[in-house]
């Protein structure tokens, strides 16, 4: 009796995997994921992550990556370095994922930069963070991290020069007083010294600061220096803040804002504030972004992200997503994830096996002229890891952010 229940219960398992042969060696691909989720920025956090889900659970429902399902393991850091530090610890010892994804800011990202080089031997890289500073776009860190975005230089530099050319020289600077600020900072400074100026005056707030924050005090410190024209380094509360004074106090030069702002998180507070004051707070806005618009239905990629985040919004919310928070339909930010997604997911199609230890770097720098459907091919290599330098600048106009045609409307 024993021996036919053996050979009964052999034959059944043979039949399975004939029948399903994914079943011999199919294994969860796990991809680590810290941000924030709670806070004063939490928005970001939680729109870049749906972003991603949008597509990657469709590509599961399809399968996966050859029978392989994609599970991101994901932890709040509330955009603070020490959570931060600590998620990665524990996602690389103990749940050993096979990389770090979709990591959100500078100060976070700079804490575990270290950890990725002790981590050598496990291989352990780190995917498009939603950040454009500098410490991990050269070395001794970039061999560990791939980029999808432009960097910040390269965002405010393009602001700096089209501010300059229509006669803005007087430029002020207003930012988050960590590493992201400064990072910023240094490229608004750059920028300008290429054209023989200077920053006029500087203000600075701490990161967590919230939109009901009064910024009266720096908004009177840059006003007392006449500036032709701002350029925020912030997050979307403390930078929504900061326009309200500033508008409130009578100065109504063009303030830009880079990516990382959460265009339609600032822009919701800004039209929320306007509706109770009467004022209108989006007038010479600029904000700089590091992926097409949206709205630009000719893209393949623009329509796929439509369709997929709505069907994902269309869902009951899932942790880490808070029950309370009401989603952005379309955002810059949920679409950069739906791009990192996307271009994670065909980097992981092209793994021959998910093994411990895998060495995803080599695989990596050998993606060359790659589709993702935004118009412009991705390609890295050894010496490149940044994907993208387009920079697209936008403003506001009936409620929306659009392209900036002509920058003769922000003249002095």
């Amino acid at each position: 009796m024993k021996l036919f229940k053996f050979i009964t219960f052999s034959i059944l398992c043979y039949l399975c995997l004939f029948l399903n042969p994914y079943l011999a060696w199919a294994v969860p691909i796990k991809i680590g994921m810290s941000a924030t989720f709670t806070g004063a920025s939490r928005n970001l956090g939680i729109e870049l992550y749906q972003g991603a889900m949008a597509y990657i659970e469709n590509v599961n429902k399809s399968g996966g990556i050859n029978g392989n399902e994609i599970v991101i393991q994901v932890y709040d850091d509330s955009y603070e370095p020490l959570p931060a530090l600590k998620n990665t610890i524990k996602l690389v010892e103990q749940d050993r994922v096979i990389s770090l994804f979709n990591y959100v800011g500078t100060p976070t990202v700079v804490q575990i930069l270290p950890l990725l080089k002790k981590y050598v031997e496990q291989n352990t890289l780190l995917f498009f963070p939603l950040t454009g500073a500098q410490p991990h776009r050269q070395p001794p860190y970039s061999q560990y991290v791939f980029n999808l975005r432009a960097s910040y230089r390269e965002e405010t530099g393009g602001i700096v020069d089209n501010l300059v050319k229509v006669g803005n020289k007087r430029i002020a600077v207003f930012y988050q007083l960590d590493s992201y600020g400064r990072s910023g900072w240094d490229g608004v400074l750059k920028a300008l010294q290429k054209n023989d100026l200077d920053i006029v005056e500087e203000a600075t707030y701490r990161r967590g600061t919230t939109f009901d924050t009064s910024f009266k005090s720096q908004v009177e410190a840059i006003k007392k220096e006449n500036p032709d024209a701002i350029i925020s380094i912030g997050s979307y509360q403390a930078c929504a803040g900061f326009i309200r004074d500033a508008r409130d106090g009578g100065l109504n030069v063009p303030i830009a804002n880079v990516s990382f702002v959460g265009s339609e998180s600032l822009l919701k507070l800004l039209l929320e504030a306007g509706d109770k004051s009467g004022r209108d707070y989006t007038r010479n806005l600029i904000n700089s972004q590091v992926i097409p618009s949206y709205e630009d239905l000719s893209l393949p990629a623009v329509e796929e992200y439509r369709k997929l985040i709505d069907a994902y919004r269309s869902q009951p919310s899932k942790p880490p997503v808070p029950d309370d928070y009401k989603p952005i339909r379309y955002s810059f930010v949920s679409f950069e994830g739906f791009l990192n997604a996307k271009l994670l997911v065909e980097i992981l199609k092209l793994v021959p096996d998910f093994s411990p230890g895998l060495d995803l770097r080599h695989i990596v720098e050998k993606v060359e002229n790659l589709d993702i459907g935004i118009g412009v091919p991705i390609t890295f290599s050894a010496q490149k890891h940044q994907a993208l330098s387009n920079v697209y600048y936008t403003t506001v106009e009936s409620g929306i952010f659009i392209p900036i045609r002509n920058w003769e409307k922000f003249a002095k």
